[in-house]
């Protein structure tokens, strides 16, 4: 029998202010409105990700520029092109590599050509790394630079195991999940990500709704929501928050003008739990956790974004 959640209401309640007002600011932008998209001054000085992980930078370059960029591919090669990817996790290191080899195929890909490449990027200073969230960085394969690991990682994968076999014959996320979390450099939490961001493509089609890993900042923002889990874990809490957000949004009569047809899912949950641990830095500094400031403010950018989605969720 589970034991009653002990919600701490107040940041409770903004957890759902939040993931309505973050999306609220993203209608806004993507419909052509000026600055400011809203009267929250926290929300405007400080750099927060959307209510819904497909809508982030980062996630729109992928899709378009790794998945549904108008060619063709095999099954093995979409899945090496997308964890090769998110293992650097930055655009420009993408855009580096494909200067080098074209248009990103196993059979195109050379590992030690990539290696001198990145190396040749790190001497001058040029960052190859996203630091949105750290990739494990020990030398797993004997290398003392954390790239030329994460190739090693690649080879192990795609050469000599085969994990695209694996993954496209998994019969669920969880499963595919275990496969790659099972290799050196993979935690839970990137494990996680990369099955999300495969199941964006076309090569696997899973429930989203079936299991998820918490990562460390939304268990801060689950301690600041809640007094007391109970007995339940933390991805017991992110279902639970799954489950309840239509009845959340109208008991608070907030207007959550989500993506058509497309409720938060278990991934976005978990997203906006960390994006509240930040927000909660600014407007309740004396809940305390061992971080204290946000670390980037808002920054305009002109580029604007086309948005796209996997055409398999028919929005």
């Amino acid at each position: 029998m589970k034991k009653e959640l002990i919600k701490r209401e107040n940041i409770y309640d903004l957890y759902w202010y939040f993931a309505c007002e973050r999306q609220n600011i993203f209608n806004k932008k993507k419909s052509g409105l000026p600055a400011p998209w809203t009267k929250d001054e926290i929300l405007q000085n400080y750099k927060f990700c959307n209510s819904y992980r497909v809508n982030d930078r980062v996630s729109q370059y992928l899709l378009r520029n790794v998945i549904y960029n108008g060619r063709k591919y095999s099954d093995r090669d979409m899945i090496f092109r997308i964890i090769l990817f998110k293992l650097f996790n930055k655009e420009s290191t993408w855009e580096l590599i494909t200067l080098e080899f074209g248009d990103i195929t196993l059979e195109s890909f050379d590992f030690r050509k990539c290696s001198k490449l990145l190396n040749n990027a790190i001497t001058h200073n040029i960052k190859i790394y996203n630091d949105a969230y750290i990739s494990c960085a020990t030398k797993a394969f004997g290398y003392d630079r954390k790239h030329d690991n994460h190739l090693a990682l690649l080879y192990k994968m795609f050469i000599e195991d085969n994990i695209d076999y694996s993954i496209v014959n998994s019969k669920s996320m969880k499963e595919a999940f275990n496969i790659i979390k099972s290799y050196p450099l993979i935690g839970d939490f990137m494990a996680y990500q990369l099955i999300t961001d495969i199941n964006y493509s076309e090569v696997v089609n899973f429930s989203e709704d079936e299991f998820c890993v918490v990562g460390p900042g939304s268990k801060r923002g689950i301690d600041k929501c809640f007094i007391s889990r109970g007995n339940y874990s933390y991805e017991e809490i992110i279902m639970y928050m799954y489950k309840h957000q239509d009845s959340e949004f109208e008991r608070l009569n907030l207007k959550f003008f989500g993506l058509p047809n497309r409720k938060l899912q278990l991934i976005d949950c978990q997203n906006i739990f960390c994006e509240l641990d930040k927000y909660c830095r600014e407007k309740i500094p004396n809940l305390k956790s061992n971080r204290t400031k946000i670390k980037k403010k808002y920054v305009s950018k002109n580029k604007t974004i086309e948005y796209i989605y996997p055409p398999k969720w028919k929005l």
